[in-house]
């Protein structure tokens, strides 16, 4: 498996910034996984000052941002005809205030992996689940380590879907009804939360009772709603069906949830796929079962 990688200034310029919390965290699950890393320059030159992944050979260089890396990793991201240069996703610990977040290279690689559903990782928390959801797929056994993010009957997740994606959200959360069901609450925007309760409804949820918590719809605030629940460490999870191909009246709105996400990097996870959503599902189910076993 290859990703690509990434980080801003902040999360790599001290020696407990973000992108080292979650190289110390996973760097087994990483060497498990035979995990190639194909980070840009800055990314990289961090990681080997640090003596994280020290003589790993996954790790590969890329060009600086400014000699076009970053732009590599989008080609890649979308094939570039090669099995070794086709990456299988991205990791890009973003810092939502550093400009270069907002450069077109950037917006590019979370939209081609959008595209073509692929994990496109912007926190820690995502980048630490993504690494055990991956080692539950292979067969590996659950890691202590990872079972904070795994509580959740005291978390809250964010269902939000753009129109062109609320059939696909709808067909999620009916075939991951069981996931759902386990937190302790789940909020939507407002069409998609009133489906998501009449299908809870058709399921047999006590009729009139909200399974989901409804907000505003997106245009009218509903995103800035649910970013402020992340803010405040109230809401731990996301699953955002973005549209990328749709120009979109609310985009600034869009980006604040977006973006709050990744302000508290450590505390939310999110995802943006179909794709990547229903494979964390199906290994959710598998590790809640390898631990009643153990």
């Amino acid at each position: 498996m290859r990703m690509g990688l990434a980080a801003n200034a902040l999360h790599h310029d001290q020696d407990d910034a973000a992108l080292f919390r979650w190289l110390r965290a996973c760097e087994q699950g990483i060497g498990e996984l035979k995990l190639s890393l194909h980070a840009v320059g800055r990314t990289h030159a961090a990681i080997e000052r640090s003596g994280c992944l020290a003589g790993y050979p996954g790790l590969l260089r890329y060009p600086y941002g400014r000699e076009g890396g970053l732009m590599k990793l989008v080609a890649e991201v979308v094939g570039m005809h090669a099995p070794e240069r086709t990456l299988d996703g991205a990791i890009y610990l973003i810092d939502p205030v550093d400009p270069s977040s907002v450069f077109p290279e950037a917006v590019a690689l979370k939209r081609q992996c959008v595209i073509h559903q692929k994990p496109f990782v912007s926190t820690v928390a995502s980048a630490r689940d993504w690494i055990e959801m991956e080692r539950i797929q292979a067969g590996l056994a659950p890691d202590p380590g990872a079972n904070d993010l795994h509580v959740l009957e005291k978390q809250t997740i964010a269902l939000i879907a753009h129109d062109a994606m609320k059939p696909q959200m709808m067909a999620y959360a009916a075939d991951h009804f069981d996931v759902l069901a386990r937190f302790a609450q789940r909020v939507a925007t407002g069409t998609t939360g009133q489906q998501l309760n009449e299908l809870a409804w058709s399921r047999g949820w006590p009729q009139g009772e909200q399974w989901v918590q409804r907000y505003q719809s997106g245009p009218m605030g509903g995103d800035a709603q649910i970013a402020d629940l992340v803010l405040e460490r109230r809401c731990q999870r996301a699953i955002f069906f973005e549209d990328p191909h749709v120009a979109r009246q609310h985009e600034a709105d869009i980006q604040l949830l977006e973006r709050a996400v990744t302000t508290v990097t450590d505390e939310t996870v999110c995802m943006t796929s179909p794709r990547v959503a229903a494979r964390w599902a199906d290994a959710l189910r598998k590790r809640a079962a390898l631990c009643r076993l153990g």
